[in-house]
């Protein structure tokens, strides 16, 4: 077996038997892995987390057993994602390889079977499901929510784009680099105002210009967000929810180094890692705050704030796989709650007259337009949504607020 495979079906059952987080189990096993293998061990594992109801119905349609063992479901699982859903995988590499897994098992005859069978009536099986939600690998509640909230044929355009592998994005640091300078460097294309676009898999914190803090790895749909909040040099602007520290470091660059930043977190070592994200990137301006963003309260207020608070998240499902497995819409009532809690605090903390962005990588409105509705004391100048379908990037949600009182 390929050692890709092999860590990928680690990681497969990791998170079906553990509930681990698919990007932190691929971190701890593809460690050793070379970087082609590596890439291709992430889009196994990956794609597999991401279309595992789909596969389930496969696998109950092609086995006559109801209850598998552990092993042998994600050795299902991960080899009718290669056959259905990978170009570019031989079948006899996708079922060969795949039986070695489990090799030595009882269930290895099942699993060359099964996917024998798969490898001839996949296809066919696939086309027939009526269900979108089954199809496209989505639970149910969260089909139902996009459809309502944004029509069945964005609904159906969102789950297609979030099932595409994640987009390879920098952005270049303008306090010690250009756009240009980078995407010479690392061989990559420009793209937006800061942006540089890699079109191969890129380990980018083994790469010497980020230990030198020339760049960050940040979707581009992240990265329009500290430009609609605009901050100008010289002025006092509050990144209210700010680890890790993508768009605090984005926010010191537009500002130029000059004037007045401060970031707040709650939970000590991202604050630690904050700070030396902020170091790493040459900023000068930064003032990391220890506090809970839901009680952070400062004498003097600001021209400018950005609240970027926990949300469902559900705007990023190409980069967290598992994501749309541990949401769910009791989990998302409870971050509301929260949410409401913070933006209180982002409005109380703005100037007469300044601006408060409010700023999700959600697609529902109920953490967003319902919320921002009702604030007091504030106009709504800009709603954007940025579409992944659209973008080609993660998913936001952004509302920009004029204070008039």
């Amino acid at each position: 077996m390929t050692p890709a495979r092999a860590v990928a079906f680690r990681v497969v059952r990791r998170v079906n038997e553990q509930e681990a987080f698919a990007d932190q189990a691929f971190h701890a096993e593809a460690g050793s892995l070379e970087p082609r293998d590596r890439a291709f061990a992430r889009q196994l594992a990956f794609g597999t987390v991401q279309r595992r109801r789909t596969l389930d119905h496969l696998i109950g349609k092609l086995s006559e057993r109801r209850k598998l063992d552990a092993d042998v479901r994600a050795a299902l699982q991960l080899g009718l994602f290669q056959l259905l859903f990978l170009e570019g995988v031989a079948e006899h590499a996708a079922v060969g390889e795949t039986v070695e897994l489990v090799k030595g098992s009882r269930g290895s005859g099942l699993v060359n079977a099964v996917l024998r069978r798969g490898a001839n009536e996949g296809r066919a099986l696939l086309d027939a499901i009526e269900d979108e939600g089954v199809r496209e690998s989505y639970p149910h509640w969260l089909v139902e929510l996009w459809r309502g909230a944004y029509g069945r044929k964005t609904a159906t355009k969102l789950m297609r784009r979030l099932n595409e592998p994640a987009e390879t994005a920098l952005r270049a640091n303008r306090l010690k680099t250009s756009p240009e300078a980078l995407a010479t460097a690392l061989d990559g294309r420009t793209t937006g105002r800061d942006g540089v676009v890699l079109d191969r898999p890129f380990d980018a914190y083994a790469h010497p210009l980020w230990a030198e803090g020339h760049f960050m790895p940040q979707s581009l749909s992240s990265q329009a967000i500290s430009r609609l909040v605009d901050p100008q040099p010289g002025e006092r602007v509050l990144d209210l929810c700010a680890a890790p520290g993508g768009k605090t470091t984005h926010l010191a660059a537009l500002m130029r180094n000059r004037g007045e930043l401060v970031s707040v977190e709650r939970n000590d070592d991202r604050a630690d890692q904050l700070e030396a994200t902020c170091e790493r990137m040459g900023v000068t301006i930064d003032r990391v705050v220890r506090a809970d963003a839901a009680a952070f309260e400062d004498p003097e207020r600001f021209e400018r704030v950005l609240a970027d608070p926990p949300c469902s998240g559900l705007g990023t499902l190409q980069a967290r796989p598992d994501l749309r497995w541990r949401m769910t819409p009791e989990r998302i009532a409870g971050i509301v709650a929260e949410q409401r809690a913070i933006l209180e605090v982002a409005a109380r903390a703005v100037r007469p007259g300044g601006l408060l962005v409010w700023s999700t990588c959600t697609l529902n409105p109920a953490e967003n337009e319902e919320l921002v509705a009702s604030l007091p004391g504030f106009e709504l100048r800009e709603h954007r949504i940025l579409w992944p379908h659209e973008t080609r990037s993660a998913g936001f949600t952004v509302s920009v607020l004029g204070s008039v009182s």
